[in-house]
């Protein structure tokens, strides 16, 4: 089914050469039931503030899929890869009796919801690897340092995290984030798995000390921007953040359009320092029937407060970076409408093995257990791969000093 493939997608996608196929589209399920976009196959807002989804558009063609051999050889020579760059690591460190795994991320600051999201999956796996005795006999830890979603404070931390000894740097938010801490990766032969981020500039050119885990953020909103278009949606905006990030996936999104088309209103806005009123006020002129917001957390909060004040029932999207309980519930009110695309097999999708195995850990902590979410399940399938390394390591003796 579409969400086994999409899971299947997210555990090779890293491997040098591989293009991740395109996201399907997810939506948000709204207060009153109603259903947003016009397509019956997404969801809207449910009462509680959860996110819900769709199955995939049977109509939507998926790309030709690669020889099972062939995938395989690929699948297995990016393991073998990962494992050998881990193990270098790991024999260059001091003893200790953990193995260090670091993150910078912004856990205070606009993307503070998700990325806590996220951590808490990656937690969830490595939390029941202990359990189970660790890797290789030793026990997991993930040191987490907060960057606020300051670039050249995940650049600091970074080499803090590699100064203290850390196997892998894991994890990481950010589009500028991740380019600031990209040359410490070459200089100290330190791995970086799982960066939160889908810019194209991470899988092009292949950088061998970096593993990609999700697919890329231009597919994401080209396909976004294709499904606007084949609902009958023709005068669409694009509102990004004038940074890496937002110029990555509006790159995507104006190929979307296809020829002959562009967008009735493109504006960008400060990260830093995040201003909508002018923008509301010519997409308001413009009269969009759909308005994608390309930016993070509480930015793309603001703008669609200050969209829907104006009196705007624009759609709105957003990508897969505010796929999270906590940028639903801060939307409030605000939710019906929302598209968010997704890369991820759907929160609810047991019969996704991934899906399954994160609900049943979940369970086990009871009342303590964490809410299962599209952004958790980024950390939770990122882990899974940092975890699978680091097993083939300590299988060749290599984790026997890490």
């Amino acid at each position: 089914g579409a969400d086994r493939h999409h899971a299947l997608a997210v555990l090779v996608v890293a491997r040098p050469g591989h293009r991740p196929r395109p996201a399907d589209l997810r939506a948000v399920r709204s207060a009153d039931g109603s259903r947003s976009g016009g397509d019956p196959a997404h969801p809207d807002v449910h009462p509680n503030g959860e996110m819900r989804h769709g199955r995939h558009n049977p109509a939507t063609p998926r790309p030709p899929t690669r020889p099972a051999q062939q995938t395989d050889c690929h699948a297995m020579l990016q393991r073998l890869l990962l494992t050998v760059l881990l193990a270098t690591t790991a024999w260059a460190l001091p003893a200790r009796a953990q193995i260090l795994i670091g993150q910078t991320a912004g856990h205070t600051g606009a993307v503070a919801a998700t990325v806590k999201e996220a951590t808490a999956g990656a937690r969830l796996l490595f939390d029941a690897l202990n359990a189970r005795g660790g890797i290789g006999g030793q026990k997991l830890e993930l040191v987490v340092m907060d960057d606020g979603f300051d670039p050249q404070r995940a650049a600091d931390n970074a080499k803090a995290l590699i100064d203290r000894g850390v196997v892998s740097l894991f994890l990481t938010r950010g589009t500028p984030h991740n380019q600031k801490i990209m040359p410490l990766l070459t200089e100290f032969k330190v791995p970086l798995v799982g960066p939160s981020t889908g810019a194209m500039v991470l899988h092009e050119p292949v950088h061998p000390w970096l593993f990609n885990v999700r697919a890329t953020y231009q597919r994401e909103a080209k396909r976004s921007i294709k499904h606007l278009l084949t609902t009958g949606v023709a005068r669409i905006a694009l509102v990004q953040v004038d940074d890496s990030f937002g110029q990555d996936a509006a790159a995507g999104a104006l190929r979307g359009f296809g020829a002959g088309l562009k967008p009735v209103v493109h504006d960008t806005y400060d990260r830093a320092k995040p201003q909508f009123d002018t923008i509301v006020q010519r997409l308001v002129a413009a009269d969009a029937q759909a308005v994608m917001f390309i930016g993070s957390g509480t930015a793309v909060v603001d703008g669609v407060r200050a969209l829907r004040a104006a009196g705007s029932r624009a759609q709105l999207l957003t990508l897969s970076n505010n796929a999270s309980s906590g940028f639903i519930k801060a939307l409030g009110e605000h939710a019906r409408g929302v598209v968010v695309s997704q890369v991820l097999p759907g929160e609810r999708s047991q019969g996704v093995p991934l899906v399954k195995e994160a609900h049943d850990l979940a369970r086990t902590r009871g009342a303590g257990a964490p809410e299962i979410t599209p952004a958790l399940l980024e950390g939770f399938a990122a882990a899974k791969v940092l975890a699978e390394g680091l097993r083939r390591a300590a299988a060749s003796g290599a984790l026997n000093r890490a």
